[in-house]
């Protein structure tokens, strides 16, 4: 199947990028390369993309559609977390801009062998990475009941998430659950008929726990965020695109305290801790898509993105 994915926030991403010709830009999250191939085309002999993705369907992609600005790209097959040993490797000092889109793409939901949707019934993967072992059926068939309630309620935010604990433990005594489909089932019965009229299908919040449990994504935005924002040039910008609540808050937090770092207690008169800004919180409200951007691409819907700018040289750092 070919790699599909439709860019979201595609122009105000490029937009709040702040493109220079000659810049150095790193896609964090490559994908399809359809946000890479717009910072690609903006760039001239002495400019640089890198492109990161753990997923070799979208490495070969990326390859094919970058390959006429072959000269300003460098494709790299890794993990976002480590962008500042790649940039390293690549004997780069710093990033004019640096891009995050967190979401899934396209090309994993709609192909069932990857095993990321509950609309088709396929092996339980769910692997972002598929050099790891760890599939999303060890999750499901391993995890103690208490430990599978844990990770639905934090990472899916299910009210339901005991009675769905208690759902894949009781079947999985008679025999393993393999499919995503015979676990979307096991979801739809631990969850009350009145709440699935209500719309939206039922496996969808625990889905999401056990991908984001599989493939450590918060861990992994949390360890990155300060390595990303050490690694901008004075003036570079970070911009990430978050799809749900958690995310959210982690990228919202995180860009709230390298602004405003301070840990002196509320009541000292004077900061005495001497931890100084890093830069700017750009947008002070997530940007969200156009009603058209919606409507044209439903996926975008609950994207949201926020941009942090690196102070300029001479204003210091904390990191």
């Amino acid at each position: 199947m070919e790699f599909r994915h439709k860019s979201v926030l595609l122009d105000e991403c490029i937009g709040n990028l702040n493109i220079k010709p000659d810049g150095v830009y790193v896609d964090g999250t490559l994908g399809g390369a359809g946000h890479s191939l717009e910072i690609a085309r903006r760039l001239t002999e002495g400019g640089l993309l890198v492109g990161i993705d753990q997923d070799q369907a979208a490495i070969e992609t990326a390859r094919e559609r970058l390959a006429e600005y072959g000269d300003r790209c460098r494709i790299v097959r890794s993990n976002y977390v480590h962008m500042d040993e790649v940039l390293r490797d690549l004997s780069i000092g710093g990033a004019d801009g640096i891009l995050l889109d967190l979401g899934v793409s396209s090309y994993q939901l709609d192909t069932p062998e990857r095993g990321f949707s509950y609309m088709e019934d396929a092996p339980l993967d769910m692997r972002m990475d598929q050099r790891q072992d760890k599939t999303a059926r060890d999750i499901v068939n391993e995890y103690t009941e208490q430990e599978l309630y844990h990770l639905i309620r934090d990472f899916g935010e299910d009210r339901f998430a005991k009675n769905i604990a208690r759902h894949i433990v009781k079947a999985r005594q008679d025999k393993p659950v393999e499919t995503t489909g015979q676990l979307a089932e096991l979801i739809k019965a631990a969850i009350p008929a009145r709440v699935r009229a209500q719309g939206g299908h039922p496996a969808k919040r625990t889905f999401q726990a056990i991908r984001i449990e599989l493939n450590q994504e918060l861990t992994v935005l949390k360890e990155a965020l300060d390595k990303m924002a050490g690694l901008l040039n004075p003036g570079g910008r970070l911009c990430i695109i978050t799809f749900h609540s958690l995310e959210d808050r982690i990228v919202k937090t995180k860009f709230r305290e390298l602004e405003k770092p301070c840990t002196c207690p509320p009541d000292f008169p004077v900061c005495v801790c001497g931890r100084k800004s890093l830069g700017r919180v750009v947008t002070r409200k997530p940007i969200l898509p156009t009603e058209e951007e919606m409507e044209e691409n439903p996926r975008s819907k609950s994207a949201k993105l926020r941009v942090f700018e690196r102070n300029s040289e001479g204003e210091g750092g904390m990191l």
